[in-house]
């Protein structure tokens, strides 16, 4: 029996996003900051690194709210350590994902996804992908309507 292309529609809106603002663009420093978050305990799920310019990079992640206070008091020493700007925080954020094995032999799946929260007018702030998942950030006002495309953008409202 061959696996769904896509077999589910998740979502998770208890997460926050952090970016960490003009970080400084050398070896050893994103171990220094997820060192750091893992010392304190917190959990990382979704990281995006941004293209270096003049030296300097953002790198945005992704944990759990309820982490916030754990990650303020680590950062602020963090950022004095490794020399990087500042760091901002989102909580009204929510992760929605496609799942399924057969995603990894069908082309096109994350194309769909994204076209299809295009056309509800859902912006994506952050995307992750692995071979059998497809990860994005939106607001978190948009769940709902992201969840109920993407179901029937895959054939899932049947089940």
């Amino acid at each position: 029996m061959e696996d769904a292309v896509v077999s589910a529609v998740t979502h998770d809106t208890a997460e926050a996003k952090i970016t960490i603002s003009g970080v400084p663009d050398r070896p050893g420093i994103a171990a220094v900051i997820f060192d750091t978050m893992g010392q304190n305990a917190v959990n990382v799920d979704m990281i995006i690194q941004n293209v270096s310019d003049a030296g300097l990079t953002d790198i945005s992640f992704t944990v759990p709210e309820a982490d916030l206070t754990s990650v303020s008091s680590a950062l602020e020493v963090c950022l004095k350590e490794i020399g990087a700007r500042t760091w901002s925080f989102d909580k009204d954020i929510a992760k929605v994902s496609i799942v399924g094995a057969g995603m990894k032999s069908h082309p096109g799946v994350t194309a769909k996804m994204f076209k299809t929260l295009a056309d509800e007018g859902i912006n994506i702030d952050l995307i992750s992908t692995s071979p059998i998942r497809v990860s994005c950030i939106i607001a978190a006002d948009q769940t709902e309507t992201a969840v109920r495309a993407l179901h029937t953008a895959f054939g899932l409202d049947q089940e």
